[in-house]
């Protein structure tokens, strides 16, 4: 639509007498000012500037949070800023113009015969009416391929053209994979809008007709902001004249309780107000499940037959069989190359090394006891980070040498760490003076994280050191932007430490364990401490994943109780 300016409106508050107390003054906010508009032969160029860089002539737009430019072409200054198309600033620029920018001919892409029969699946839920679809696919399946082609003819049917993706970061690897992929497949002539879930307050205002959610465990909570954004943009408190929503997502959470973001499509099975199920847990509870109010809010049972009869019921839900016009509202299936070999791989500790470890174990036992008396929680999160982060420190070299003997054997090395200062850099480091080349993708803009996962890729660095969990693709053979294929090399990935969380474990192998790519993992542990006893719980933990909520918290609490951490909040562990 063509930019108009907005007129401005007061409001003139009368009173009827005179009051004898005196008024508080309260500041004002600041007017938002008009929408840019272009003159005849102009258009408003809205980019996307990086945090702090210079943008001369550019004038920043609060309303739009974004920088704008209006004239005939873009200065030769601001064109490093010219948004790709399908990100959140070309879409915000063709709502400002006449006519949107024509689109580069994407590189053709063909669907596998997973992606089309999942699509056809997502289109039958939207065309029976339902609110969210719950895409559950193993990592590597093909849910990218899958919602982009459902949105499209989901909208073909019901009419809509403004589809809103939203991925999770890295947003340099994230957002041009999935603008690549909806060129690749094909667009249909819709608006998409690419966005990331740290900036979904700048569309939080707009209305779209499908919201495709990537990695949709990223809204579990409900205490958080992106919460508030996500159930504004989904249409989560509406009743009418909402989107489509597919959660796409391989881990959904690790109990019913973290399910919030299904809540509409529960609400609809049970024939109940959209309000009634605000407080998911309670409506659980409501419905029979076995869980309970405790010190740190709500939890589930830990028995392990009343969790099969919760995880029943929930599959129930959202199975459908309810007569031939209810469709499933959800899909999961297993990676037809299998599921991904995860095994334990000890590390003997030297004398040094072993005195070392006591010493760290024992000061942690007795700071943790000490805030456990005290009820301090935050202490005790504080020394369990702590503790795991001298503990992996520790084992930096080990790891190390394991590494240059998967190189030396022909292989490429993908090693998930979660600590940057006692476990990224240590081992980038000691890798890079032993003449290793590491791509590195860890750190907030430390490095150019896209640049870096295509050193990997095309095999120029056989290691790869990465923190994030989910959303980048390190496997072999994959079609990369410049329609080359990455290095066939066979790749095998290492958890530095062993993962608390069963979703970020689950969706961190999936990384290399992708698209018809085996890839196996293994988890580095010190032997004969509590590392060994963790990572015992992990991979046991990951051999029966896969259910609807995920990575059930049975892993959770045994890890808190090796620890000595089950008086601490859950999110202690998977979140600290």
């Amino acid at each position: 639509m063509p930019g108009r300016r907005r007129a401005a409106t007061t409001t003139t508050r009368r009173t009827t007498g005179r009051s004898t107390t005196k008024r508080r003054t309260t500041a004002r906010r600041p007017a938002v000012p008009d929408l840019p508009t272009a003159g005849p032969g102009e258009r408003v160029w809205v980019l996307a500037v990086p945090f702090r860089a210079p943008a001369p002539g550019a004038v920043w737009h609060p309303g739009l949070q974004a920088h704008v430019w209006v004239g005939a072409r873009l200065p030769a200054a601001l064109a490093p800023y010219d948004p790709p198309p399908y990100t959140l600033e070309r879409y915000l620029e063709d709502e400002l113009n006449d006519e949107p920018r024509p689109l580069p001919e994407g590189r053709p892409m063909v669907p596998r015969e997973e992606q089309c029969t999942g699509a056809e699946a997502v289109v039958a839920s939207a065309a029976a009416g339902h609110r969210v679809f719950l895409l559950g696919d193993d990592p590597g399946v093909g849910k990218t391929g899958t919602a982009v082609l459902a949105a499209r003819e989901i909208c073909e049917m019901r009419g809509g053209e403004r589809v809103l993706v939203v991925a999770d970061r890295p947003a340099a690897i994230t957002i041009p994979h999935w603008t690549r992929s909806i060129a690749g497949f094909g667009d249909g002539g819709l608006r998409w809008c690419v966005t990331t879930w740290d900036r979904l307050a700048k569309v939080a205002g707009l209305e779209f007709d499908v919201v495709i959610a990537d990695e949709a465990h990223m809204v579990r909570h409900t205490t958080t902001q992106r919460w508030k954004h996500w159930k504004a943009v989904s249409g989560g408190g509406r009743v009418k004249d909402v989107p489509f929503v597919v959660a796409a997502t391989a881990t959904p959470a690790h109990t019913p309780l973290e399910l919030p973001y299904l809540a509409p499509q529960f609400a609809q099975v049970h024939g109940e107000p959209l309000r009634s199920w605000a407080d998911l847990p309670a409506k659980l509870a409501e419905h029979g499940f076995h869980v309970e109010r405790g010190r740190y809010g709500w939890t589930w049972t830990e028995d392990a037959d009343a969790r099969r009869a919760d995880l029943a019921r929930l599959q129930g839900w959202l199975a459908g069989g309810r007569g031939p016009a209810d469709p499933p509202a959800t899909l999961h299936r297993p990676a037809p190359w299998g599921p991904v070999s995860v095994t334990g791989t000890p590390v003997a500790l030297t004398p040094a090394e072993q005195a070392a470890y006591e010493s760290e174990w024992q000061e942690f036992r007795a700071e943790m006891q000490l805030a456990r008396r005290a009820r301090q929680s935050a202490r005790g999160r504080a020394a369990l980070l702590r503790f795991r982060q001298k503990a992996g420190l520790i084992r930096a070299q080990a790891t190390v040498d394991w590494v240059r003997a998967q190189v030396e054997a022909e292989r490429q090395v993908a090693v998930s760490v979660e600590f940057v200062e006692t476990a990224a850099d240590p081992i980038r480091e000691a890798l890079l003076d032993s003449g290793v080349a590491v791509a590195s993708i860890y750190g907030r803009d430390r490095f150019d994280v896209e640049a870096e996962r295509l050193r990997f890729q095309s095999g120029e660095a056989p290691v790869c050191v990465f923190t994030v969990t989910a959303s980048i693709s390190l496997h072999a053979g994959e079609l990369l932007p410049s329609g080359t294929t990455a290095s066939a090399t066979p790749r095998v990935g290492l958890f530095h430490q062993p993962r608390f969380s069963g979703i970020q474990a689950r969706q961190v192998t999936g990384r290399t364990h992708r698209d018809g790519q085996v890839s196996p993992w293994r988890v580095a542990y010190a032997e004969g401490t509590v590392e060994e006893q963790v990572a015992r719980v992990m991979v046991e933990r990951l051999a029966v994943s896969g259910s609807t909520a995920g990575a059930d918290t049975s892993a959770l609490q045994e890890i808190a109780e090796l620890l000595d951490a089950d008086w601490l909040p859950p999110a202690a562990l998977t979140e600290g």
